[in-house]
C-alpha cells in the first residue's frame, strides 16, 4: 500500500468524521431541541429540563434550548431561574423563524413584571407596541407601568390607545378613570369606572380603582366593600388587601388594619413583591401607633434588609435604637396609659424635682400641673403653677400643640410651660416656642430625666 494512498484515506476519514459531527449537530440536536416543548406540553417538565441542559452543555449558544429551559422552569414556578434563561436569550439571540420574537417578548415582559423589574418590562412592552401595534394589551401594560411611576400624562396616552384598539378593555377604562380622578376630572372618572364595571362586572380590578377613589373621598365603608371584591382578582389580591388595611388606618382601627397587612405579607411566600415592603411598612406603623415598638422594629428591619432607602425606615430604626439600651425610654413608649401617667408623675417629682398638683391621662399622652419644690413659696397660696405636657406619639409635635399650650397656660396663669416629646418637633413648632415661656424638651433630655427619676 503506497504512502500516498494512506494519506488520501486518512484525509477522507477526517473529512467524513467532521461531516458526521456536523450532521449530528445540525440535524440531530435540532430534533432533540424540538422534543423539549413536547415534553413541557405533556407535563414532563423534569425530563424537559434535563434534555435542555444536555443540549446546552454540548452547544452553549443554542438559544432555543435556553428559551425552552426557561419555559420549563416557569411551568415549575421556578421563575427566578426562568428569568435568568430569558435574559440570556434576550441579550444574545437573533430572532427569526426559529425563535419568534413576538412570542418571546410576550412571555419575557410578564416575567419581568412578576419580579418587579419594571424598567426592563417597559422596554419590552414598548417593543411589543411596534411588533404588534394593534394589540391593546401592550399599550395597557406600558401605560400601567408609567402610571406606577407617576408619569400620568404619558400613562393616559397609552391607556387611551389601549381602548382605541379594544373598546371593551375594562382594565384600561378603569385606569383611565383613576387618572381622571387624580386630575380632578371627577365626572369623567366616574364615567370610565362605571363603563369598566359595565363591560365586565367580574373584572375585579375595576373595583380596586373604584375603591381608591372612594378611599380618597373618605367614603370608607364603600371603599372597604370595593377592596373586598377586588381581592377576587389574584393579580391584584395583595394590593387590594393592603388598601383594605389602609382604609382601617384612616379611621384609626389599627388592630383591623394589622390583620390585613399580615395577610398581605403572608401571600408573598418568596418575599419578592414590592407591595410586601408597603405591607410591612404600614404594619410597622400600626404597631407603632399601638406602642408595640419591638414588633414595629422587626418590620422595619425586614424592610431595611431588602431596601435600605425605603421611605423613612432608616430614620425609624435610628430613632428607636436607644430602646435596646434605655429601659426607661422603652417603658415610656410602650407601657399602658395608666402606667404612662405614673411614669410622667415620677419624672416630674424625681427627675425635675417639682411638686405635682394634678395629672390627667390624655389621648396624646399626659398633662401635669406642678409647682417648683425648690421655691419656698410652693406651699403658699400664691404659688407659681408650672404647665407640663408629655407626648409619646410617633410623629413630631406640631406648632398647633405649642399654640394650644400657650393659650392654656394663660388661662391657668402658668408662669412656665414644658412639652416633652420622644419624636421631636416640627420647625414651625420650634419657631413658635422661641422667646415664649415654654420649653420644648427633646428625646435626649427626656431620656436623662427618665433615667434620673428611675435611679431614685
Amino acid at each position: 500500500m503506497s504512502p500516498a494512498f494512506v494519506i488520501i484515506v486518512t484525509v477522507l476519514g477526517v473529512i467524513i468524521t467532521f461531516l458526521i459531527l456536523f450532521l449530528v449537530k445540525n440535524m440531530l440536536l435540532p430534533k432533540r431541541v424540538e422534543s423539549v416543548p413536547k415534553l413541557i406540553k405533556q407535563g414532563k417538565t423534569q425530563n424537559a429540563i434535563k434534555m435542555a441542559k444536555q443540549i446546552i452543555a454540548k452547544d452553549p449558544k443554542n438559544y432555543k434550548a435556553h428559551y425552552y429551559l426557561g419555559k420549563a422552569y416557569q411551568k415549575e414556578n421556578r421563575t427566578e431561574l426562568a428569568l435568568i434563561e430569558y435574559k440570556y436569550v434576550n441579550e444574545n439571540a437573533l430572532f427569526g423563524p426559529e425563535l419568534d420574537e413576538l412570542s418571546f417578548r410576550n412571555e419575557y415582559s410578564k416575567l419581568l413584571l412578576k419580579h418587579n423589574q419594571q424598567n426592563e418590562a417597559l422596554k419590552n412592552f414598548l417593543l411589543l407596541t411596534k411588533l404588534d401595534p394593534k394589540n391593546a394589551e401592550n399599550y395597557y401594560w406600558a401605560g400601567h407601568i408609567y402610571e406606577e411611576n407617576n408619569r400620568f400624562d404619558v400613562a393616559l396616552g397609552f391607556m387611551q390607545k389601549a381602548v382605541f384598539y379594544d373598546k371593551n378593555n375594562s382594565k384600561a377604562h378603569a385606569e383611565i378613570g383613576l387618572m381622571q380622578y387624580r386630575t380632578k376630572n371627577f365626572a369623567e372618572a366616574k364615567k370610565e369606572i362605571d363603563l369598566a364595571l359595565k363591560l365586565n362586572p367580574e373584572n375585579y380590578s375595576s373595583y380596586y380603582y373604584l375603591g381608591k377613589i372612594q378611599k380618597d373621598e373618605k367614603a370608607i365603608p364603600a371603599a372597604l366593600k370595593s377592596f373586598e371584591k377586588a381581592q377576587r382578582d389574584p393579580d391584584i389580591k395583595q394590593k387590594a388587601i393592603i388598601e383594605h388595611g389602609a382604609c382601617y388606618m384612616v379611621v384609626n382601627r389599627y388592630d383591623n388594619a394589622s390583620v390585613d397587612f399580615q395577610r398581605a405579607i403572608e401571600l408573598d411566600k418568596d418575599n419578592i413583591n414590592n407591595e410586601t415592603l408597603y405591607a410591612r411598612y404600614f404594619l410597622a406603623t400600626c404597631y407603632e401607633k399601638n406602642r408595640k415598638i419591638d414588633k414595629a422594629i422587626e418590620q422595619w428591619t425586614a424592610i431595611y434588609k431588602r431596601n435600605k432607602t425605603f421611605r423613612d425606615v432608616s430614620a425609624k430604626l435610628s430613632e428607636y435604637k436607644d430602646l435596646q439600651a434605655n429601659d426607661y425610654l422603652k417603658d415610656y413608649l410602650t407601657c399602658s396609659n395608666e402606667e404612662f401617667t405614673l411614669i410622667c408623675k415620677n419624672a416630674v417629682e424625681k427627675g425635675l424635682k417639682f411638686q405635682v398638683l394634678s395629672a390627667e391621662t390624655k389621648k396624646w399622652g399626659c398633662f401635669i400641673s406642678a409647682v417648683n419644690k425648690s421655691d419656698d413659696a410652693w406651699m403658699s397660696v400664691r404659688k407659681q403653677v408650672l404647665y407640663l405636657r408629655f407626648y409619646r406619639e410617633p410623629d413630631p409635635v406640631e406648632d398647633s400643640v405649642v399654640r394650644e399650650s400657650l393659650d392654656e397656660m394663660k388661662s391657668m396663669s402658668s408662669s412656665k410651660g414644658f412639652v416633652f416629646s420622644s419624636s421631636g418637633y416640627t420647625n414651625s413648632a420650634k419657631r413658635l416656642a422661641e422667646n415664649r415661656p415654654i420649653e420644648l424638651i427633646e428625646k435626649e433630655k427626656l431620656e436623662a430625666i427618665l433615667s434620673a427619676a428611675g435611679a431614685k
